[in-house]
């Protein structure tokens, strides 16, 4: 079986799951980063672990991706697969897919030290596709604009989400 069938036939399974129970399309995902060392960092979710780190010049080690890498990892590679699977679904045959991400920011939000209306996130997102396909333009263009209404990460970084946050203090002070 062809990776694309194999796609198809996985999506087509979970549409139909999904349509008859809504719920089954539901849940929360937790992962937890916990520093390790300086400002290096260990994440988990389920079985997966990955470290983050900053450069030395921001005072990390520089052992490990920035968290910035991974949010332009999580976004590219969102809507690569997002764009594969639609590809799969409609049967429009993929020689090659890139996304790339380029994303502007200013360091000094981060530290304080930009003006106050620089936002401490992102200034500008751009992405570029480059696909290989021998489909009709207008066929390729669908599959993409239909990737990109469905990419849970696009949604992430184009609209602003609800953020809760919760605190748990443990003194140290009597031990």
């Amino acid at each position: 079986m062809k990776d694309s069938e194999k796609i198809k036939i996985a999506v087509e399974r979970c549409k139909k799951a999904f349509t008859l129970k809504p719920a089954m399309g539901k849940d929360t995902a937790v992962s937890k980063a916990k520093i390790v060392d300086g400002l290096a960092c260990q994440i988990t979710e389920g079985n997966w672990k990955f470290s983050v780190d900053m450069p030395e010049a921001i005072g990390g080690n520089n052992t490990a991706p920035t968290p910035g890498v991974y949010g332009r990892g999580a976004l590219g590679s969102c809507l690569a697969i997002g764009y594969m699977m639609k590809a799969a679904e409609l049967n429009i045959p993929i020689k090659n897919l890139e996304v790339e991400v380029q994303a502007d920011f200013d360091d000094g939000a981060l530290l304080g030290t930009a003006d106050k209306n620089i936002p401490p996130g992102y200034l500008e997102v751009r992405y570029t596709i480059t696909i290989e396909s021998d489909a009709p333009e207008e066929t390729i263009m669908h599959l993409l604009d239909e990737g990109d209404k469905h990419s849970p990460y696009l949604d992430v970084f184009s609209r602003a989400q609800k953020c809760v946050r919760k605190i748990n203090i443990v003194s140290t002070k009597n031990q």
